[in-house]
């Protein structure tokens, strides 16, 4: 067997034993690793009506077949847990060297049942695991632990996935780290590990990656350079994901004032907070010749170099470059959602979120649904312990934000999530954006309309990266897009706000293909399906050349419909339905203010046709369960006898 390891780690927490299950060819065919393989333990290791934070609860760290060859854009992995916001199936996916060395080290999934009674974590070094006492690590900041674990391995080359504080403390929104600034970001991951007192987790290895055709891969490996400029990707590399930050506010697609309007107040303002102005004035050696590559890290064997690094400061606080710099999410949701243009501000808020281990988007945006509700006189400074939250207050913002990261005063119900919050209250719901517990990300369903639909049908809610984007199958985007969408069958372009089949379809379709990539474990920043450097196809032929298996596109979109079909399932047995499947309040019944999108709301009538539409031609009924013969069509006969459908 090419690409894999054949082995997988199961850790007991509980009893602190672990054991090498070797699964055959014929599983890893079907779950292929990442978010598939991961539902697969989820489901068969969790009982039932599992609370998320109880030790029943499964997490299981997983990469696949690609992870650790010289190839742009494979080092990703996936984790996957019971999601402490929703109830239901979850994943989060990162990159950096933390992937790629777990494949070194021998694995290709780490499965964690139970839980400790301690502080402990555990360490995998060349095929061997042993579980540690982690007292002295907890309660300390990421880089940090970081350093303290190299030095006690002996080994500055050890890779670490870890939780920090905020996990430790349990907060609904803590994430997974590695490097101190990659994350596992959405849904809750680092809770779930925290509720097993799991601080981290340690890999390092010298085994390699055999493919089964080394010259395809290698063949596929050159095509990144060469198309590095004639995609755009190296435009994306210089500024990452901030550089749409004023191309979103001048389409009235920037979420500011907790998604009232969907532009800053002028253009400068959105300039401000800009991956131009991050570029020139934050990233570390913005004023040498070399800063193009001081400014920028990469994750392993990728030649995109997307990942910023800082160096600054904002009011006395260094801006350190361990803790990276922020993400277009970031920047949206501490600047543009809190009607803050401070950039360095914000740039000390995702490192105060990297130290502490929380995700950035629901964080953010969890703080401006407190702003709006302070704002409309729900909050007063007696609920906040003295803060005056205000749009605009990158000060209030920054001291609300400490206290939602030690989970101390106001803050404690903060670290619950904007959802929690409102119902431990009693009152704000009307100015939530969440769906399914989960805030939204920094894309406007009220113009991006198939994305509205994505975010309200996905398994864990509201997520960016869970399908295309509508601007790539417009009249205007579609030739950009065209060599990766026309493979799909998608060959009809339609407007951003149109809601129609075909549409709907689009929507569909470009889910199982980010599906795919979150199961093959590659980076959707680099294979994607509308403007990436890799297309469908090259995933295809990565994973034939790397497994030896006959893979085309039409296995691609099988492999992210399995998933799609599996979380969907678990979601059903854990009790959600149709009801779950919407968006908020807000978007129903509050016009946008200001900018392009002055005006533009979504009509429930709207969302339930499409809702129907894609039911059925994912193969669900009307209440959207998949029905037995789609889950018969895919091996998963026996998901739907546990269903009992």
């Amino acid at each position: 067997m090419h690409g894999f390891t054949g082995q997988i780690l199961h850790v007991d927490l509980t009893n602190k034993t672990t054991e090498i299950e070797k699964p055959s060819e014929s599983f890893y065919r079907h779950y292929m690793g990442g978010s598939l393989l991961g539902l697969y333990y989820l489901w068969k290791f969790t009982p039932k009506g599992t609370d998320a934070l109880h030790k029943d609860n499964t997490l299981t760290f997983a990469v696949s077949a690609p992870t650790g060859l010289p190839v742009s854009g494979q080092s990703r992995s996936t984790v996957t847990c019971k999601s402490p916001s929703s109830g239901g199936a979850a994943d989060a996916q990162a990159g950096g060297f933390w992937p790629a060395e777990l494949k070194f080290a021998g694995f290709d999934a780490v499965v964690v049942r139970g839980a400790s009674d301690t502080p402990v974590y555990l360490s995998i070094i060349d095929g061997v695991a042993e579980i540690k006492d982690a007292a002295h690590l907890w309660g300390k900041p990421t880089f940090e632990v970081d350093t303290i674990l190299k030095k006690e391995l002996d080994d500055e080359k050890l890779e670490i996935a870890q939780i920090g504080i905020s996990g430790e403390k349990m907060a609904t929104f803590a994430c997974v780290m590695s490097m101190s600034n990659r994350a596992w970001g959405r849904t809750g991951a680092g809770a779930v590990m925290g509720s097993k007192k799991l601080r981290a987790i340690a890999v390092r290895g010298s085994q390699r990656v055999v493919p089964a055709d080394s010259k395809g891969v290698m063949a596929i490996a050159k095509r990144g350079p060469k198309d590095l400029e004639p995609t755009g990707m190296d435009s994306f590399g210089r500024y990452g994901t901030p550089g749409v930050t004023v191309p979103q506010h001048g389409a009235g697609g920037l979420p500011t004032y907790n998604f009232n309007s969907g532009a800053m107040d002028t253009m400068e303002a959105a300039q401000n907070i800009s991956g131009e102005r991050l570029y020139d004035e934050i990233l570390r050696g913005a004023h040498e010749d070399a800063q193009d590559k001081k400014g920028r890290d990469t994750c392993y064997a990728c030649i995109v170099r997307c990942k910023r690094v800082v160096d600054s400061e904002w009011k006395g606080n260094k801006l350190l470059p361990e803790y990276g710099g922020p993400e277009y999410e970031t920047i949206a949701t501490f600047g543009s959602y809190c009607g803050i243009d401070d950039l360095h501000a914000v740039t000390y808020a995702n490192q105060l979120c990297n130290e502490y281990g929380v995700d950035t988007i629901s964080c953010g945006a969890t703080i401006a649904w407190a702003i709006e509700c302070f704002e409309n006189g729900l909050l007063t400074t007696a609920d906040t312990g003295g803060i005056e939250l205000k749009y605009g207050d990158a000060d209030a913002m920054i001291e609300m934000l400490k206290l939602t990261l030690n989970r101390e005063g106001f803050g404690d119900v903060l670290a619950l999530g904007s959802a929690k919050a409102a119902d431990k209250l009693g009152k704000g719901h009307e100015y939530l954006i969440t769906v399914k517990g989960q805030e939204m990300p920094a894309h406007m369903p009220q113009v991006k309309r198939s994305m509205g639909l994505i975010y309200a049908v996905n398994s864990f809610g509201a997520d960016h990266q869970s399908s295309e984007h509508d601007p790539s199958y417009s009249p205007k985007g579609y030739e950009g897009a065209k060599r990766y969408l026309e493979p799909l069958g998608l060959d009809k372009p339609q407007g951003n706000k149109v809601m129609n089949a075909e549409k709907v379809e689009f929507a569909l379709k470009t889910q199982y293909t980010y599906s795919s990539a979150d199961t093959i474990s590659v980076c959707q920043f680099v294979y994607g399906a509308g403007w990436q450097l890799y297309t469908p196809q090259d995933m295809a032929d990565l994973m034939a050349a790397t497994t030896g298996w006959d893979i085309d596109v039409a296995e691609i979109q099988e492999i992210g419909r399995r998933r799609v079909n599996l979380m969907r399932s678990f979601n059903v047995r854990e009790g959600l339905t149709r009801a779950d499947d919407t968006l908020p309040e807000k978007v129903f019944k509050h016009e946008l203010k200001g900018g392009r999108s002055d005006g533009i709301k979504i009509e429930e009538a709207e969302l339930e046709s499409a809702l129907d539409m894609y039911f059925e031609q994912a193969g669900w009924d009307t209440n959207g369960i998949p029905t037995r013969s789609t889950l018969a069509s895919m091996d998963f006969a026996w998901v739907a006898d546990d269903l009992g459908i």
